[in-house]
């Protein structure tokens, strides 16, 4: 079922969307709760302006992922932390921790839902991080070195 979304729903949309979903979702969870409207040909055209707009809003909103993705490509972050004498990290570089440190290092803004390491990083050393927005998956290279 289509439909216009009346306010901003994590996972499923953001206000003004025009969705297809589920039936079941549609007559059971949005349409009681309010949260949308059926695209019925009346709605889309008393709502075809904002439709319109929030289009272009979320083609804007691509092209600046997909400049995001590819300016990510080949760069390198660093750290310096503090590790035992047979290089194992006391804390580890998440996601949320590469997240950040793109922001300080690169002036790039990555959601930490976008970077996915095999699992946590403990040890000195190089290691690979991957980063996947806009459907485009870049690599990007973490260092790690000991504190001195």
């Amino acid at each position: 079922m289509e439909v216009l979304l009346l306010e901003d729903i994590p996972g499923i949309g953001k206000k003004n969307d025009l969705l297809l979903v589920g039936d079941g979702y549609a007559l059971n969870c949005l349409l009681p709760r309010r949260q949308a409207l059926i695209a019925t040909p009346t709605v889309r055209k008393r709502y075809a302006e904002i439709i319109r707009k929030r289009a272009l809003e979320r083609q804007t909103e691509i092209e600046s992922k997909q400049s995001a993705a590819a300016a990510v490509a080949g760069k390198k972050i660093s750290f310096t932390r503090k590790a035992t004498k047979t290089g194992k990290l006391y804390g580890a570089i998440t996601e949320k921790i590469i997240a950040e440190a793109l922001k300080e290092q690169h002036k790039i803004d990555i959601e930490e839902s976008a970077i996915s390491i095999a699992d946590q990083i403990k040890a000195l050393g190089e290691h690979t991080a991957h980063v996947e927005v806009a459907g485009r998956k870049e690599y990007l290279t973490v260092v790690i070195d000991q504190e001195k």
